[in-house]
């Protein structure tokens, strides 16, 4: 009975609106409000007042309707996947413990026809049906896809005839692996994040790590409206020339890290840094610390100066990242169709482009 009166309420709203649109002129462009609104709202209004009330009458029989349809959407959805509100509290303390039951039961069979989630370490020789047993046709789709991961990504597209298409959005360039970064650094790694064509690799190309450090904090600090945090660089400037003369230490395989937030001052800055750095911080006694702070202060608006060059510059170095990346696709022969796409709004998403490309039909 509650269906049959919500089918009729439907049919009686759906030919309200039809007799309200038809009254309109046939070569009318643009209809505006006050042509249609009181006559279509006072029917429609009416309409659902008499559902709102007949809701609070069959409320319990609506709800056993409603579990006990086995083909409801609710039902493809695994238990964790919905998100509790105040209203599906309600109903959940409400449905019987059969109907609970079975819905597990029903979800969890149904879980696997759409969706497998799982956890892999992928790379470019990573065996996709090892992963996937029933790998078909298919696209792949990467979003903010790590360092390496973005180029391992399209090397895998080009190498399984399976995947038909794929779209890759690329981020941290800083975690890149460059192959001419250090020529004279021996190492067994045969694959590397850039470069990709064989342009590129012919120059042996090499852009650096705070080139590509660059490419990413520049791009997002100018996307949300900020410039970079100067003072933080600043910091981190002078702590490194602290380390160079107190120390003797030009290079080092560790990093600061994000110190700068969680200091209250430069002194307290310096000597989480050193802690860290695995440094002996007694060795600087804090008149030291400061001197050095004061001597580099007069100079901060220089380094703010070559911040900014550096924002300059930074859609440069993403620009040449994501070309070697389109270049090594139409290098491809199989491949049909290759373009940088502006997917997001740079604003709320600072990596934007995505690289896509699709495979010839065979």
């Amino acid at each position: 009975m509650a269906k049959e009166k919500k089918m009729q309420d439907q049919v009686k709203n759906k030919a309200d609106i039809e007799g309200v649109c038809n009254n309109s002129p046939a070569n009318q462009e643009m209809m505006s409000t006050s042509d249609f609104l009181p006559d279509f709202s006072s029917s429609v209004i009416s309409n659902i007042r008499k559902q709102m009330e007949n809701l609070h009458v069959h409320s319990h029989r609506e709800e056993n309707l409603c579990f006990e349809n086995a083909s409801s959407l609710i039902d493809f959805l695994p238990i964790n996947a919905i998100e509790p509100t105040s209203s599906s509290q309600i109903l959940k303390r409400k449905m019987p413990e059969a109907n609970r039951e079975r819905r597990k039961t029903t979800s969890k069979s149904n879980e696997s026809n759409i969706y497998s989630p799982l956890t892999s370490f992928i790379t470019a020789d990573s065996e996709l049906h090892d992963i996937i047993k029933d790998l078909e046709d298919c696209l792949m789709v990467g979003l903010h896809t790590c360092g390496d991961l973005a180029p391992n990504t399209l090397r895998i597209f080009t190498s399984n005839s399976e995947i038909k298409g794929v779209c890759s959005v690329g981020c941290c360039y800083h975690l890149l692996s460059e192959e001419f970064e250090n020529p004279h650094k021996e190492c067994t790694q045969e694959k590397w994040g850039f470069p990709m064509c064989h342009y590129l690799k012919e120059e042996r190309w090499s852009c650096g790590r705070n080139a590509r450090m660059s490419a990413c904090l520049a791009l997002e600090r100018v996307a949300v409206g900020q410039g970079l945090p100067t003072e933080s660089l600043f910091y981190r400037a002078v702590l490194q020339d602290i380390i160079k003369d107190c120390y003797g230490i030009t290079k080092c395989d560790r990093y600061v890290g994000k110190i700068y937030s969680k200091s209250s001052s430069f002194l307290d800055y310096v000597r989480k840094s050193l802690k860290k750095l695995g440094l002996d911080e007694s060795k600087l006694p804090e008149k030291m610390i400061m001197d050095y702070y004061e001597k580099y202060k007069p100079r901060m608006n220089e380094l703010e100066a070559f911040n900014m060059l550096k924002v300059v510059l930074a859609p440069c170095i993403e620009t040449l990242i994501l070309l070697d990346r389109l270049c090594y696709l139409k290098e491809q022969e199989d491949t049909a169709w290759s373009a940088l796409v502006k997917l997001f709004d740079p604003v709320k998403s600072p990596r934007c482009y995505a690289v896509i490309a699709l495979k010839q039909q065979q």
